[in-house]
């Protein structure tokens, strides 16, 4: 394993020094005009790659009500089980606005993380909310904490949560950018996906509500037909709404279609201007935008063994691309207009490079190059102009053996350049011990005459 890394440390050092493919784009770089939309702030990212498709204002700190439930979530998926079970407490009871969204638990009552969590997700219940937070944090404030740590962890810079249901706080705001960071994260859980697109769920009878199920309906109008069917959106796989008085209507929504996955946040909404304002925002970035796969189109990059035979994604790799990273361009421009450069992958132990791409001065995505397990000798790492080129162009070759001979005469040449550095600092004091030496030696010598030899003294 070591050798590995040494290898691949020594690949993303050559990598460095070649110049990766940077295309002359035939045309001024191009990004379609987005849609006008009736809400103050709003976002559009691109799920895989984190790229922003659209934003009005995606900075500006709002209020986010009850789309704070993605963060809680996140972060009970994150730090427990789904069959933990949670009680709730009097705070958790009382420490809610009645008037606001709950299924009317009560103190003492016991559910599992699982059911808490459907009931945060879709039917927005405050008061599972806060039980929720009690349960993970082990006490309120420590989950907030939490949630903050979280935040930044993720690049929010605009956020400051104080409370895990987004009931109304001065103390409690965010902005829709931050808001779809942390959305990102949530989809990247696989069970905070299958909530999510959830569009009814049935808590079973428990210790205070014995003879008595829960049932509930995902809030979200684009998923199902909760109180309308106006505004179902065909690719809605999910998302969170929010409301109060001060925020306003909120709203996070993904959605799929073609392999694309898209989320959109819009804050401070009018009733109902959430969903036509997503729905326009949606339609827009389906039809402007498609997203491309790196390693089936990237053409400029292989790496080759000492054979020249290729190894790069095959069994014998050292290193491979990662095969689900791609880009995200406007539908009228390929995949070659995009321009690319290698940047050094940094904290990440199974990872030497990234291949970043970027277009009409935005980061589009990208594919990181990782270390796998394989055992292989030497491997060599070369760019290509194009296909017509690939026979002109040189490979630069690592070879094992050349590298351990490599280190052996830098040790060489450090050992000499060291003791170079100690003759001349203790240059004196050497001259002086050795002329000691001499004058010790020279009190006496051999005086041949004849067969016979005698010590004499020259003092």
């Amino acid at each position: 394993m070591k050798t590995q890394k040494l290898l691949c440390v020594i690949l993303a050092g050559i990598i460095f020094l070649l110049p990766c493919s940077a295309y002359t784009a035939q045309a001024e770089a191009y990004w379609p005009a987005g849609p006008e939309v009736e809400g103050p702030s709003a976002i559009v990212m691109e799920a895989s790659t984190g790229t922003v498709l659209y934003e009005k204002n995606a900075h500006e700190q709002r209020y986010p009500a009850s789309i704070t439930k993605i963060m809680t979530t996140l972060l009970a998926l994150e730090n427990s089980s789904m069959d933990e079970e949670v009680t709730f407490s009097h705070d958790a009871i009382y420490n809610i606005e009645r008037d606001s969204t709950h299924i009317s638990r009560d103190v003492g009552e016991i559910m599992t993380m699982e059911q808490c969590l459907y009931a945060v997700m879709l039917a927005s219940a405050n008061e599972c909310a806060y039980a929720v937070a009690e349960h993970v944090g082990k006490g309120y404030d420590n989950f907030v904490q939490m949630m903050n740590d979280k935040a930044a962890e993720l690049g929010c810079t605009d956020t400051h949560f104080n409370n895990p249901h987004g009931l109304p706080d001065e103390q409690h705001y965010t902005s829709a950018y931050d808001m779809a960071l942390i959305s990102r994260a949530a989809m990247e859980n696989e069970q905070f996906r299958i909530i999510t697109r959830t569009e009814r769920y049935t808590i079973p009878f428990t210790n205070k509500h014995p003879n008595e199920e829960t049932y509930m309906v995902n809030h979200h109008k684009m998923l199902t037909n909760y109180q309308t069917s106006e505004y179902l959106y065909e690719y809605c796989i999910g998302g969170k709404t929010g409301y109060t008085t001060v925020a306003g209507n909120t709203l996070v929504t993904f959605a799929e279609k073609d392999g694309v996955t898209l989320i959109c946040v819009v804050m401070k909404e009018t009733a109902g201007a959430q969903y036509t304002d997503t729905r326009a925002l949606m339609d827009y970035c389906f039809e402007n935008f498609t997203l491309w796969n790196v390693a089936e189109n990237e053409s400029d990059y292989e790496i080759k063994g000492t054979a020249n035979e290729e190894i790069f994604g095959t069994a014998g790799s050292i290193v491979d691309m990662d095969r689900n990273g791609a880009i995200i361009l406007p539908a009228s421009v390929p995949f070659t207009e995009a321009d690319c450069e290698i940047v050094e992958a940094e904290g990440q132990d199974d990872t030497v490079a990234r291949l970043q791409y970027s277009y009409a001065g935005r980061v589009v995505g990208g594919a990181d190059i990782k270390i796998t397990n394989a055992q292989v000798e030497s491997y060599s790492f070369h760019t290509l102009e194009n296909e017509q080129q690939e026979t002109e162009t040189p490979v630069v070759e690592i070879r094992v053996e050349y590298i351990l001979l490599g280190i052996g005469a830098v040790a060489v040449l450090a050992g000499l350049i060291a003791l170079a550095v100690y003759l001349t600092r203790n240059f004196y004091i050497l001259r002086h011990r050795a002329r000691s030496r001499r004058r010790a030696r020279g009190r006496f010598k051999v005086i041949k005459k004849g067969r016979h030899s005698r010590w004499r003294s020259r003092w």
